[in-house]
């Protein structure tokens, strides 16, 4: 069968031809028509996530849309290996398939499956936000990052907050549900800009706030978590999620003053730190979710025989590869 190969740790696919799968006990054989190229795909199937398997050659895709062999269509994630998304063909548990609903077609399904499930599991399931809270959005530009903001007012959220680089996209949020935002500029070439981001955020937050959800973290997230200990009320809590790290800075130096100051709950959401059903529970209300909220989410699709172009393409918008 035609697939995206990854021949060593840390290489970029090939397209080429790979041993096709067999049906197995408890398994479902996939015929693959779309799969999303997320960060968590493209790392997980590199060896560079903290869920990698490490083994090689392996075929690239960690979820995609497909047909089982009786014809039912569904989302599916974590093919059994060395089987993995980006093939015409995959092996995956019957327990980690959900049903597709019929009006949500099978790019828009492949694309927002992964962000979508990051959104709900951290609102819902790590958070439990409640109706009327106020949100923050910590790196609310990316694709994840866009749909927590949808999904935050969805859910009820009373008041969200959107934060990011990049101003022009900041703007585009408060079409899709932010009630503000708070655009920052950080790094060796604005040394006082993580100060300034602080000031911003003690004005939004002495308004009060209840969760903050983290894209980033590094030297945003510190500025985030010192401004709630400067400005909240005390023994009010905030419920601080982690969901990744696009800052790319994966250590901050925090200070132990910020925690005793404060009443802020700090806690991670992905793979290990979700029950497995919850996650697959997360995605199914995203599905169930896109019509009613009328989640938006950019995507460009491409062919698998164009695999190893798309594995380089810009993250926005979302890349959805297309099998047949």
């Amino acid at each position: 069968m035609k697939a995206a190969i990854i021949t060593a740790a840390g290489r970029p696919p090939i397209f080429a031809e790979f041993s096709g799968p067999t049906a197995t006990p408890g398994a479902e054989l996939i015929t693959v028509s779309a799969s999303a190229l997320s960060q968590f795909s493209k790392s997980r199937s590199s060896g560079t996530h903290y869920s990698s398997e490490g083994m090689f050659p392996i075929v690239a895709g960690a979820d995609g849309v497909g047909r089982t062999e009786a014809g039912r269509r569904v989302y599916f994630v974590l093919p059994e290996a060395p089987y993995g998304a980006l093939a015409e063909k995959c092996l995956v548990r019957a327990k980690q398939c959900v049903a597709l609903p019929d009006s949500l077609d099978d790019v828009t399904a492949a694309a927002i499956a992964n962000p979508g499930m990051s959104g709900w599991a951290e609102l819902v399931e790590r958070a439990a936000l409640q109706p009327g809270e106020t949100v923050l959005v910590n790196g609310a530009t990316g694709s994840a990052g866009r749909l927590a903001v949808q999904l935050a007012k969805y859910l009820g959220a009373g008041k969200v907050i959107a934060t990011g680089r990049n101003e022009g996209e900041l703007q585009e949020l408060l079409s899709l549900g932010a009630d503000a935002v708070i655009p920052f500029a950080l790094g060796t070439q604005n040394p006082l800009g993580a100060k300034h981001y602080e000031q911003a955020l003690q004005e939004v937050f002495s308004g009060g706030i209840h969760v903050v959800v983290d894209y980033l973290w590094g030297e945003s997230a510190k500025a985030v978590i010192v401004a709630i200990a400067k400005t909240v009320k005390d023994a009010t809590p905030v419920r601080f999620v982690h969901v990744g790290g696009a800052s790319g800075e994966e250590e901050i130096s925090l200070p132990g003053a910020a925690l005793r100051s404060s009443a802020i709950q700090l806690m991670g959401s992905g793979v290990k730190s979700v029950p497995f059903p919850k996650l697959l529970g997360s995605i199914k209300s995203v599905f169930e979710a896109v019509g009613p909220a009328r989640l938006q989410i950019a995507t460009q699709t491409m062919y698998l025989s164009e695999i190893e172009e798309a594995w380089k393409a810009p993250s926005k918008p979302r890349i959805v590869i297309a099998i047949r």
